[in-house]
């Protein structure tokens, strides 16, 4: 007899052991008694997991503890305040001199800070906390109305801290924030700043070159040069006019965008989007970098949310999201975070590009876009590891700085990391709110659906 055989036939032996013997092995409150020397096969079962980051389900609050020190970090380094040549506050009441900067450590117009404006507003939505709402108020409300000045001045654009509000002349200068002027004119947090709002979709639907069938482009490094980066620069606000104005012509753009983006650029077997693409170019070379694929999938994300039911694209876009939510899934690390080149573990890890997917996953399985089982503990993972990255002053560690188009793998392997990138602070703040909706859906779920019980 086949010893797998001897196993089966003496396994109701096994089953039907005597009360008495049973009596004998029970422990303390009828456990099972364990022989400290005999069943030592069974020790190692019970060691703990070395994890290298905090492994488990987060509470709201430490979630939300996070959020407020990047918040404090963000609040304390950017100042509103108008400021002249010789760094004297100059009274906004009157007329506006040119020469005249923002006392703030970043830029309150950039596409990095119009991230952290729809973080803020979203961390306001999701846990009612004002200071959030207060922050947007001010800082984007006191950007528009300088614009809105020295725009009344025809001052020049050059002289001024609001230049790209002014005379914006790319993506870069446009999309991210007219998304955010947009979701803060929807919810009511700005009130004007419409005209601004024109300016800005005016670049991007008239203004900024495009291939021959619509596909937005560049004419940099090289003629007919497709940025993914440029997806999250023009796709959320064409999909928010799209839902401020209801002309169909908007929703139609950014799908149209989503879609001939990822003919081009998304390579399949991967599920992973290429950095670059230019036209004629053979073989396209295909380096996936991390943050590039966050702006495409947080682009996604960004269009459903507003997307008409009926729209004809939707169905293909809710396609290329899952996708490319399955390509990033399969390359997470085992810290929870992911690598600059998302398929090269021996690049580094990086904190921006993670803390995108953690939002978009979270905001996917929110709203059933994605099954919920196979991705929620690798949105709540992410976030754990990103967590660990926001340090004691409010700074977030390990951001890569911006980056241009490579064609080679130092190029990115070796781009500098800095806490003063500008790119890792919205996007904490976007992914610790969503993360604190998904918490909340899942306490009100079904027992057997919680998360790592």
């Amino acid at each position: 007899m086949s010893r797998s055989a001897i196993r089966i036939a003496c396994l109701p032996a096994l089953l039907a052991v005597a009360p008495a013997a049973q009596a004998q092995l029970a422990g303390p409150a009828g456990g099972m008694h364990r022989d400290p020397v005999t069943d030592v096969a069974d020790a190692p079962t019970r060691l703990k997991p070395g994890y290298p980051v905090p492994y488990g389900r987060p509470s709201e609050a430490a979630v939300k503890a996070v959020m407020d020190r990047t918040f404090d970090y963000i609040e304390r380094e950017t100042s509103p305040v108008l400021v002249d040549a010789a760094d004297k506050e100059v009274r906004v009441g009157g007329e506006l001199p040119a020469g005249t900067r923002l006392r703030s450590a970043y830029r309150l117009t950039s596409y990095e800070w119009g991230v952290t404006y729809s973080g803020a507003l979203l961390a306001a939505e999701v846990t009612g906390d004002a200071r959030y709402t207060r922050y947007v108020a001010d800082r984007l409300g006191t950007v528009v109305d300088l614009a809105t000045r020295y725009r009344r001045q025809k001052t020049d654009a050059q002289q001024t801290p609001v230049r790209q509000m002014l005379a914006p002349d790319r993506l870069d200068d446009t999309g991210a924030m007219a998304a955010a002027l947009i979701k803060a004119h929807r919810a009511g947090v700005v009130t004007q700043g419409r005209s601004q709002i024109d300016i800005y979709l005016d670049w991007i639907f008239n203004r900024q070159f495009r291939l021959f069938d619509g596909t937005l482009a560049r004419q940099v490094p090289m003629p007919g040069s497709l940025w993914l980066d440029d997806l999250y620069m023009s796709v959320p606000a064409l999909a928010q006019m799209g839902a401020l104005t209801g002309e169909r012509r908007y929703f139609d753009d950014a799908v149209r965008q989503i879609l001939q983006f990822s003919k081009r650029m998304f390579v399949g077997e991967k599920g992973l989007y290429r950095h670059g693409w230019v036209e004629g170019m053979d073989p396209h070379p295909a380096f996936f970098w991390g943050r590039a694929n966050g702006w495409a999938i947080v682009a996604t994300i960004e269009l459903l949310e507003v997307l008409p039911e009926d729209h004809p694209g939707r169905a293909a876009v809710l396609d290329q999201l899952r996708a490319h939510a399955a390509g990033l899934a399969r390359l997470q690390s085992g810290t929870g975070l992911w690598h600059q080149l998302l398929d090269r573990p021996d690049s580094y890890l990086e904190t921006s590009a993670s803390t995108m997917y953690a939002y978009a996953l979270a905001r996917a399985i929110n709203r059933g876009w994605i099954d919920r089982r196979a991705y929620a503990p690798v949105a709540v993972l992410a976030w754990n590891a990103v967590a660990t990255k926001v340090n004691a002053a409010g700074e977030v560690e390990d951001v890569c700085v911006g980056t241009g188009m490579g064609f080679d793998p130092a190029f990115y392997y070796f781009r500098p990391r800095h806490v003063r990138a500008a790119h890792g602070y919205g996007p904490v703040l976007l992914a610790g709110a969503e993360i604190i909706a998904l918490l909340r859906k899942d306490a009100a779920g079904p027992r057997e659906n919680l998360l790592f019980r």
